[in-house]
């Protein structure tokens, strides 16, 4: 029975999960993140790790490792790696993997995963990650390793696998954007973002004018919708989506890809695959969101075992 501790370090929040014979079996969360210090950053895992092993009566000697990736690995994190270079699978990312003692901490030695980058040779291919390449490895376990996977969140990710290596990324500021421009411009009194459903008809509606007239200019046509025309909460927070995913969704139909695997919030998937499958060919598939939430801790836990 293989025990693991993973991290998933973010620039916030950082979340530690218990992993037992590749299941997790229990986890913490916590507010403070890379951004937070690495004084601060300290206690937190120092905190998180001795609350995981008593809650779940376990001694530090019952783990095999403490496996670490995000940007805990970045200047501001714990232990700074330079990101590994496309293409890249699990056992390239093992061998970028630096083991580090922080007894101060805990006595379990920690493993740190890198990100991964683009060869940056020029501006418009380059990109970077650091966290999602062990969520997509999590997930590809799962749905498989040739497919493109599309991770919705405030910056979204879409990561093409071929054959189990990562061989590009793509990165656009979605989720940031819904949250600014639904939060602090006019549109504030049209869009609930805590809405839990959406008319089908007005995501299309949102995304089609976005097309034909712009997003800037079908953006306004939100609170129009709202003001002029009685829309109800549901139609206008689902064209207000249909016109911020636009971008998404016309960067996948350019990469060509078969199939997409789609991660992320629940209302987020559903809205991508439903204007992904209306509006083009590729073969769409909507990870479970218990699959989602483990998938971290999975990669890891699969990078650091391939052999």
């Amino acid at each position: 029975m293989a025990y693991y501790i993973t991290v998933d370090g973010g620039t916030t929040n950082t979340r530690i999960y218990l992993v037992r014979d590749e299941k997790v079996v229990d986890s913490a969360k916590f507010n403070i993140g890379a951004m937070g210090g690495k004084s601060a950053l300290s206690e937190v895992l120092k905190g998180g790790i001795a609350k995981i092993l008593n809650d779940n009566n376990l001694v530090e000697g019952d783990i095999e490792r403490v496996l670490l990736s995000g940007m805990i690995t970045s200047e501001y994190g714990l232990c700074e790696l330079p990101h590994a270079v496309v293409p890249t699978n699990s056992a390239d990312l093992k061998k970028s993997s630096k083991e580090v003692r922080f007894e101060e901490i805990s006595n379990i030695p920690f493993v740190f995963i890198p990100g991964v980058k683009t060869d940056c040779q020029e501006l418009e291919t380059s990109d970077m990650m650091r966290g999602e390449e062990t969520e997509v490895m999590g997930l590809a376990s799962i749905y498989g390793g040739d497919a493109a996977y599309l991770l919705p969140g405030s910056h979204s990710k879409l990561i093409t696998l071929e054959k189990g290596k990562i061989t590009s990324i793509k990165t656009m500021m979605t989720g940031e954007m819904i949250a600014a421009l639904s939060q602090n411009t006019i549109l504030k009194d049209s869009v609930n973002l805590n809405s839990e459903e959406y008319d089908s008809n007005f995501l299309l509606m949102g995304y089609d004018y976005a097309e034909k007239l712009g997003i800037n200019e079908a953006l306004f046509k939100t609170r129009i919708l709202k003001n002029l025309f009685s829309a109800a909460e549901k139609q206008t927070y689902a064209y207000f989506l249909g016109v911020m995913l636009y971008n998404e969704i016309q960067t996948i139909i350019s990469s060509k890809v078969e199939k997409v695997v789609i991660g992320g919030r629940s209302v987020l998937k559903k809205a991508l695959a439903e204007i992904i499958s209306a509006k083009s060919n590729v073969s769409v598939t909507i990870a479970t969101d218990l699959d989602v939430m483990n998938s971290t801790s999975l990669g890891a836990v699969k990078i650091y075992e391939t052999k």
